[in-house]
């Protein structure tokens, strides 16, 4: 057996659907040897085991259990069994594209020879998501929402790999310590701890993955609402990381709740927010070809914003203002 260059970590919890998609993707690479896949079931209700069985023969693959204690955990747990000497970490609602592994090893090569430790990649979706998936792409990856900063060469902030593609090398990993027990954040804590630690990153426009996103606005109303309490928390574990760009989506959250008020003195600020929803609807339609997409990213933009710069609030207020311990944050299950 050839040495192993890569290891592949997935951590799951109840996502037997989401686990085996990326499993046959992970069959349908180029590449047979040289890599691992450590999948780490996180306490799920009904294990997952049965499906990497199922995959064994075609993919070079190990299944660990352990009682849920988050992501972060997971991935560590992952990392702990892994012989290679970069680690590529995945979630489980994620898939590869045919040739996603050459290009990590590509990337790998040269990543060694220019000194860089850390990669990550874009996340996108596919024809066959539902129309909601795709607005809620669009509102995670727009500039007029997010600024870029989930990773791209136009961020407006520093580029931090993040977990649902993430690549690292195993000694760059373990310097700084494996990921924190923290339930949201966790990634970005890592990518800033190796970086302040004297590490270089980049970011690989072809090492990209297909996402599956949300599938309610509920849902995607609380994952940005704990990655905006997140921004607080990472914010007292790395001073100075809170930037201008993070704070536009409380801001607008306070000029909503004052809208009513605003309209009153300054009726034209009216028209101004009637022409910033047909900007952004034309944006998205111009990202995304859909006219149905494009209207329904005007909601998931507003839930973004809003789940955002709410979380972002209440983070302050109790971490901040509270003083709440920032290790107990996110008691409850990062993947409901």
């Amino acid at each position: 057996m050839s040495e192993i260059k890569l290891s592949v970590i997935v951590p799951v919890y109840n996502r037997d659907e989401e686990l085996s998609a990326l499993l046959d993707s992970l069959k349908r690479q180029a590449i047979h040897e040289g890599y691992e896949v450590i999948v780490v079931d996180d306490g799920s209700e009904t294990s997952p085991e049965y499906l990497t069985e199922k995959y064994k023969a075609e993919v070079p693959l190990t299944f660990i259990r352990q009682k849920n204690q988050g992501p972060g955990p997971a991935r560590n747990t992952g990392a702990q069994k892994a012989g290679g000497q970069w680690f590529l970490f995945l979630d489980s609602d994620c898939e590869l594209p045919d040739g996603y592994l050459k290009t990590a090893f590509r990337i790998i090569n040269d990543s060694e020879e220019k000194g860089v430790s850390l990669v990550g990649g874009p996340d996108i979706d596919r024809e066959d998501f539902t129309l909601l998936q795709k607005a809620i792409n669009y509102a995670m990856t727009s500039p007029l929402t997010t600024g870029g900063i989930r990773g791209s060469k136009k961020a407006l902030d520093k580029y931090y790999p993040r977990s649902f593609n993430m690549l690292v090398s195993q000694q760059a990993f373990n310097d700084a310590g494996g990921f924190a027990p923290l339930r949201f954040g966790e990634d970005l804590d890592l990518s800033m701890r190796i970086l302040s630690g004297g590490g270089k990153s980049l970011f690989e426009p072809g090492l990209e993955v297909v996402h599956r996103r949300r599938t309610s606005l509920k849902a995607f109303f609380k994952q940005v609402f704990n990655s905006g309490m997140a921004r607080i928390v990472l914010n007292r574990r790395h001073p100075g990381t809170l930037r201008a760009v993070h704070l536009v989506p409380s801001f607008f959250v306070l000029f909503v709740i004052f809208l009513p008020l605003i309209i009153i003195w300054m009726p034209w600020v009216l028209y101004f927010c009637m022409t910033a929803a047909f900007g952004l609807i034309l944006h998205a339609f111009i990202c995304t070809n859909s006219l149905l997409v494009s209207f329904l990213s005007l909601a998931t933009s507003f839930v973004q914003l809003s789940g955002y710069g709410l979380g972002l609030m209440f983070g302050w207020y109790r971490f901040t203002l509270r003083g709440h311990k920032t290790e107990y944050a996110f008691t409850e299950s990062f993947y409901d």
